[in-house]
């Protein structure tokens, strides 16, 4: 970034106060921004980040009194594009909606760091003829899946479909069934009614707090393997971000390869969090019938698994492959 470039209308300035004292440049600025600190990391690496003048490191503190220079990226464009070669894993269509097998490491819409290769993309390169209530950006995208979340997604092609689903999950009568890898072995089955609102502190991460909204997880151990890991099916009677992901590790038994909530170590290095949305059942909003769907576990999930059930040593030199 030239000097120059520091009076460009795309350059932000962020001072810092005595609250943010010590704190690191990046989660700083993650917190200012409201984007992940990954983004920002990136941002960094790009040297689109000046403090007092100067490019910045990642991992400096910033004090009270300097000033932090931000030069944004150009834009990308505001509409999404139809991309041909995408795997799509198309579970049910009609004329009105689809139902579709999310893949592992696949972000929803375009958006902060993911502007091709989203479920949208595919979904436009397959069909043109998709609700547009939720705008351009994310066309006929009624919910969401976290970018690591594999599992069943249901998608609107037209207008009164996208209502007819939008009120039911809105009357929480949608039935979410997700089954996951968690660290530890949880009571056989349980309740967990925490309410859930965004972290005070870190803005791209969610919490438990007792003005926050509610959320309620049913769950059942399905499978315990020693001590160490459990299968346990979670049925949502909400749909909060993050829900199972944070009600699991305030119940102590954060999930395998969650990178924000658990961040504990795994032989098998999994990256991403291992959670599955194994069963989605919904009353179709135009054709006026129940419908339910299953899909099986993503082949990396089902291998660990067989790893878990042979008893293949867990803690070698080398983790197994």
């Amino acid at each position: 970034m030239s000097p120059e470039s520091l009076l460009a209308p795309d350059v932000e300035e962020f001072q810092v106060d005595e609250a943010a004292a010590g704190v690191r440049l990046d989660l700083f600025l993650a917190s200012r921004t409201g984007r992940s600190r990954s983004q920002v990391q990136d941002w960094i690496q790009q040297g689109r980040v000046h403090l007092q003048g100067r490019p910045a490191r990642a991992s400096e503190k910033v004090r009270p009194g300097q000033a932090v220079l931000l030069e944004r990226p150009p834009l990308a464009p505001a509409i999404p594009q139809p991309e041909e070669g995408l795997p799509l894993d198309i579970v049910y269509e009609d004329a009105h909606l689809l139902v579709v097998n999310k893949r592992r490491g696949v972000t929803i819409h375009p958006g902060s760091g993911a502007h091709s290769g989203t479920l949208v993309n595919a979904l436009l390169a397959h069909c043109s003829d998709l609700s547009g209530i939720r705008g351009v950006e994310r066309p006929g995208i009624v919910h969401r899946l976290d970018k690591d979340t594999s599992g069943l997604i249901v998608v609107a092609k037209e207008d009164q479909a996208h209502v007819g689903l939008s009120v039911q999950f809105a009357e929480r009568s949608i039935l979410k069934i997700y089954q996951a890898l968690v660290h530890g072995v949880p009571p056989p089955r349980g309740v967990i009614e925490q309410s859930i609102a965004r972290h005070r502190i870190h803005r791209q991460r969610m919490a438990i707090r007792p003005n926050g909204r509610s959320a309620r997880t049913d769950y059942e151990v399905l499978e315990a393997f020693g001590q160490d890991y459990a299968l346990v099916e979670m049925h949502l009677h909400t749909g909060r971000t993050h829900q199972i992901r944070v009600h699991m590790t305030w119940l102590g038994h954060p999930l395998v390869g969650d990178p924000v909530y658990g961040r504990r170590a795994n032989p098998w290095d999994l990256r991403g969090q291992a959670l599955h949305c194994r069963r989605l059942g919904f009353f179709h909003p135009v054709l006026n019938r129940p419908m339910e769907f299953e899909a099986p576990l993503p082949e990396v999930l089902a291998r660990i698994l067989e790893d878990l059930r042979r008893g293949v040593d867990l803690h070698p030199e080398e983790p197994p492959r």
